[in-house]
């Protein structure tokens, strides 16, 4: 069918028809998103059903939060539009994503400010100040990067920082925002000597040593936690022995009732972080939960564990 035999409409009809105004109207047409059928004698804009298809999917589009110049190429290019749709619609909702976790992060924040006692509210304030919004673990990971010995292989560091930083929950009550907060207080606070403590380990196996401890600990832990969890007191077994062993191949040390006895004693002189594992916990753990495991609970449960198993052996 020609032009001439279509159903044309004038702009303020197009506008009438689409529940729009005719500035929305104009300002699409005007970027050339909608397309004219032709001009009246007079050089107005005349608009056939197609325009009227295109505009309604322009404004779902815009609905949606896609921004234009992605609306562009999804009415404009036919061949990709499902593609590009596909993209913009996924780029949108991780965007909704992080726009959610900051909202439910000032939530629980506002309410841990309304929910303290007026005296506490300055260094509540503060502390939240410090902190961006939706929170980053950065500090976090400097800490630890700076604690762990240099030049440990870039895999080991990467997979101790998984265990050892905890993400902030996607929808955190107060506690749990007033816990990470501590903890991004305690990582970003200068150290007296300059860096933080490390344990004589770090020095006597070297980097690659401390990497090949760090992956034993981990095993170590992992075995560890079904106990932490059903709160069963510490006591040799395969969680201790995996932690032992961790720590003789880290020493090149055979595994001996001399070597246990030493590193008990080693241990328990060495630097402890038990306020951040503290802190861990209550960030990874949601309301009501039993605490969850963390490298540091797991670690203290092992090194008694340790102590245990020499006093019998003794």
């Amino acid at each position: 069918m020609s032009a001439s035999h279509e159903v044309l409409w004038s702009i303020g009809e197009l506008a009438e028809r689409a529940g729009v105004t005719v500035k929305t109207v104009r300002f699409y047409s005007d970027r050339r998103l909608l397309p004219e059928a032709s001009r009246s004698g007079g050089g107005h804009r005349r608009y056939g059903p197609e325009a009227l298809e295109r505009l309604r999917l322009i404004r779902s589009l815009r609905a949606l939060g896609l921004p234009l110049p992605e609306v562009r190429r999804i009415v404009q290019d036919e061949d990709a539009a499902g593609r590009v749709l596909e993209d913009a619609v996924a780029g949108r909702l991780r965007e909704l994503g992080g726009e959610l976790k900051a909202l439910r992060w000032r939530e629980a924040a506002l309410r841990l400010v309304r929910e303290c006692p007026p005296a506490e509210r300055a260094d509540r304030l503060r502390l939240i100040g410090a902190v961006s919004v939706p929170p980053s673990t950065a500090a976090l990971a400097r800490f630890w990067r700076a604690w762990l010995p240099p030049r440990m292989p870039a895999r080991a560091t990467a997979r101790f920082l998984e265990v050892a930083v905890p993400q902030p929950p996607d929808e955190p009550d107060p506690a749990q925002v007033l816990a990470f907060t501590r903890l991004h207080a305690m990582t970003t606070a200068p150290c007296p000597a300059g860096r933080q403590p490390q344990p004589e380990i770090h020095r006597t196996a070297g980097a690659r040593g401390a990497a090949a401890l760090y992956e034993g600990l981990a095993e170590a832990y992992e075995l560890a936690a079904p106990h932490l969890r059903r709160a069963r007191q510490p006591h040799p077994g395969e969680a201790l022995e995996a932690y032992v062993t961790a720590y003789a191949t880290a020493c090149r040390s055979p595994d001996t009732r001399d070597f246990r006895r030493l590193l008990a004693a080693r241990l328990a002189a060495a630097p402890r972080l038990d306020r951040y594992w503290e802190l861990t916990s209550v960030v990874l753990t949601p309301p009501g939960d039993r605490p969850r495991p963390t490298p540091g609970s797991a670690d203290e449960w092992l090194r008694t564990a340790l102590e245990r198993d020499n006093t019998e052996a003794a």
